[in-house]
């Protein structure tokens, strides 16, 4: 008898923390390494942010709260949604965790029994899939390729859904492609999810407030009202506000469901970091100033980013919507063979190949399931930005 769960068997470790461990470890082993593997801001978190978070430790607020948060966060929250989604929420429809990955996770294992589905588009964040499988259930990937901008359409959101579909999780701007829906096209979607009363929505809007040009967000329940008896929608304070140590996530939905998202915390984590949510309940209803000049910053790199990649040879790089990751597709590189001798028979291939011989970390596009490509996160310098893209142009131009 194995000593292990058999459900790990399900899972496996996340890609992205792999190449940003790797990148880590030959930079301390003295190699020039440039990662473009983590996603978050190499902005630092704004000064009243972490103004509040030390005001709570000096005021001692450093004891256990309700299981999940605060009811000073949870009214944050409420305002929040209202002020920014037009969605009207009360405390009790509210839950805060440690992050939103555990929101997720608590929200899957809370809901899915063994062999119901949840409806993934593909490209996805690596964790998606994986959440689902430990908590018992079956992921159905509907793939959203370059030509339709990484979005998947209503016809394939409707033939992808059966009588076991329990969720359909929907990310915009998405990790990995930035790619986001406009108000349009998601209402093609919300519009098959009403004839499809069965099936429940949950919505990662981590990268709400990181929209450019003349995107507009967007999110389910503000599209289709309708829907917001059957919809979790989860954020947090991550990205948007350069917060992703904080490890601060939050939902909100109906009543019966976070009360079982709550018992699931309740056994697992308890409440989050006390100190972080007195951080978050200042960066809800604090100044937002910050926000345009980071996101005017985050143009100008995508936009640099996406110029050198498509001057690279045998690579096609749209430029997205929102996030702070460009997706690029390497068709043109796949079958030739690096100066090194690499045979770049897929995009993994591709990402060690770069990797080892010139330094630069990008994780692989089939960890997101949806191959040829890999994801750059141009969170970082532009400086680090434009010797990365002149090291990965020099590279594509050696393949033969």
């Amino acid at each position: 008898m194995s000593f292990l769960s058999a459900t790990l068997d399900r899972v496996k470790p996340s890609p992205t923390i792999a190449v940003t461990t790797k990148a880590q470890e030959l930079k301390a082993a003295g190699r020039d390494v440039i990662g473009l593997g983590a996603g978050e801001p190499d902005f630092d978190t704004p000064e009243n942010i972490k103004a509040a978070g030390i005001a709570a430790i000096e005021a001692g607020k450093t004891k256990y709260t309700a299981v999940d948060g605060i009811p000073e966060l949870k009214k944050a929250i409420c305002v929040k949604f209202k002020r920014d989604n037009g969605l009207s929420y009360e405390p009790a429809q509210v839950t805060v965790g440690t992050g939103g990955k555990q929101v997720l996770y608590n929200a899957f294992m809370a809901t899915l029994n063994a062999g119901d589905e949840v409806v993934i588009p593909a490209p996805y964040w690596v964790s998606y899939p994986d959440m689902v499988l430990l908590a018992g259930g079956e992921p159905v990937f509907v793939e959203a390729p370059l030509e339709t901008g990484f979005k998947i359409t209503a016809e394939q959101l409707e033939a992808a859904i059966t009588p076991k579909t329990k969720w359909f999780l929907f990310n915009s701007p998405s990790n990995p492609t930035g790619a986001g829906y406009s108000w349009d096209e998601l209402k093609a979607l919300t519009d098959v999810l009403l004839r499809h009363p069965h099936v429940w929505v949950l919505t990662d809007d981590m990268y709400e407030h990181l929209a450019y040009d003349d995107f507009k967000f967007c999110t389910p329940a503000q599209v289709e009202p309708q829907l917001i008896d059957r919809t979790l929608t989860m954020n947090g304070v991550s990205k948007a506000y350069a917060m992703t140590g904080w490890r601060i996530g939050y939902a909100a939905g109906p009543k019966a469901l976070i009360a079982a998202i709550r018992k699931v915390q309740s056994q697992s984590t308890s409440n989050p970091c006390t100190i972080s949510q007195w951080a978050a309940i200042e960066a809800l209803e604090g100044t937002q100033d910050f926000i345009v000049p980071n996101n005017e910053m985050f143009v100008r790199r995508r936009d640099l980013v996406v110029s050198m990649l498509n001057d690279a040879e045998g690579i096609i790089c749209p430029k997205p919507e929102g996030a702070f990751y460009v997706y690029p597709n390497i068709a043109g590189c796949i079958g030739k063979t690096s100066a090194a001798g690499t045979l770049i028979s897929d995009d993994e291939t591709f990402a060690t190949a770069l990797l080892e011989e010139t330094g630069i970390a990008v994780v692989f596009g089939a960890a997101f399931g949806l191959s040829p490509n890999f994801r750059v996160s141009y969170a970082t310098s532009d400086e680090a930005l434009k010797e990365a893209c002149t090291r990965i142009q020099t590279f594509c131009a050696s393949l033969r």
